[in-house]
């Protein structure tokens, strides 16, 4: 059996090809294919909640697949939304929930909740708030938004949004924006710079309506699905598909399942208490420190200026640092969980490199702690 450390390598070094074998996995395959038919369907929270199947497959993505059975607890959650910051999900502690809510936002979106697109239903809608402040027929409404909703989900570039005159006007419209003076060249570099760099010029403009475009047809972003991307469909299935590789290596080294865990989630790590409020991520924390389990006892402050003192919680956005740091949880992970029993020294140094106990490679790579 592979040790810790090797089983996540792995998988670790190519994540896609990984998640194409689980995708590929008959009951996985299955599961997506109904849900991918069906969830547009849905259009209330109660028909959400009721169909076991969908709500149970959206629970999983986010990791919430233990919570399940409570569906009032999270029929509460949905019904109040995370547009005020005292709802529910936005009190609780653990994110995921609020995160869940905001992905299936029946209190923002209504029925429209499970096929929201911002290159569709919130730039239509943005589109009809505009045209009643202009006084603009109702008629030409309907035929200008029913020409726009004909075409925009063909539209797959930056090129093929400024190729049709109509259609770009009416999405330049929608946000507030004159096509008739907005320099087309200005445009096209919003839209190129996208969204994700703070320093891209939609995010440096002072006037927020050019983000706010930028947004709507992210081309930067998320490619030739800009227009046709919905958080409730590409979205879940991306989050599905990880959670259940990170399960599936779990079945055989809940290490793995823990260093891959970390390795998602690290990147949204902004302080020690958000580590300390996820289980799984204060696990790995204090076992690549060192500290033994009966340390989550302590007082929570003194954890956190612990953690502080050793770590700079900044470093998980560095990649080098970040594989640093889980190279160093797995290691210890497999002294503390050896994969099979312990090999005595004359056999280490008398053969091939092994997978089992202390291994060899579990040697080198504390050497390479040792030595960065």
């Amino acid at each position: 059996m592979l040790n810790t450390f090797v089983s996540y390598k792995l998988i670790a070094r190519d994540i896609p090809k990984a998640i194409d074998r689980i995708e590929r996995q008959p009951m996985v395959d299955r599961e997506t294919k109904y849900y991918l038919e069906n969830i547009g369907k849905v259009s209330s929270i109660d028909e959400f909640v009721k169909n076991d199947r969908l709500f149970k497959y959206a629970m999983k993505a986010f990791g919430l697949q233990d919570m399940s059975y409570a569906r009032a607890f999270m029929v509460k959650a949905l019904k109040e939304g995370v547009t005020d910051p005292d709802s529910f999900a936005n009190k609780l502690t653990d994110k995921r929930y609020a995160e869940f809510v905001s992905t299936f936002d029946f209190a923002r979106h209504g029925d429209a909740a499970t096929i929201y697109n911002k290159a569709q239903q919130a730039t239509t809608g943005n589109y009809a708030i505009q045209a009643a402040i202009d006084e603009i027929d109702p008629a030409t409404v309907k035929a200008e938004t029913d020409y726009y909703m004909s075409r925009i989900a063909g539209v797959k570039s930056i090129d093929d949004l400024f190729g049709d005159a109509r259609l770009y006007n009416y999405a330049m419209r929608a946000y507030a924006l004159d096509p008739e003076t907005e320099s087309p060249e200005t445009m096209r570099k919003v839209l190129e710079g996208g969204m994700s760099d703070p320093k891209s010029l939609a995010n440096t403009l002072e006037d927020k309506r050019y983000a706010a475009f930028a947004s709507a047809f992210d081309f930067a972003g998320l490619g030739e699905k800009a227009t046709t991307w919905t958080p409730t469909h590409e979205n879940v299935v991306d989050k599905y598909l990880r959670q259940t590789l990170e399960e599936d290596a779990g079945n055989s080294n809940e290490g793995v399942r823990l260093a891959l865990y970390f390795q998602r989630k690290a990147a949204d790590i902004t302080d020690w208490y958000q580590v300390l409020a996820d289980k799984a991520l204060a696990t790995v924390v204090r076992t690549a420190f060192g500290l033994p389990d009966s340390f989550a006892k302590a007082d929570i402050d003194k954890q956190v200026k612990l953690f502080e003192s050793k770590m700079n919680i900044e470093d998980f956005a560095n990649p080098a640092k970040l594989e640093k740091f889980i190279t160093r949880f797995t290691s210890l992970y497999e002294i503390s969980n050896p994969t099979s029993p312990a090999l005595n020294a004359a056999s280490i140094l008398f053969s091939q490199p092994m997978t089992a106990g202390v291994s060899t490679n579990l040697l080198m790579a504390m050497q390479q702690l040792k030595s960065k």
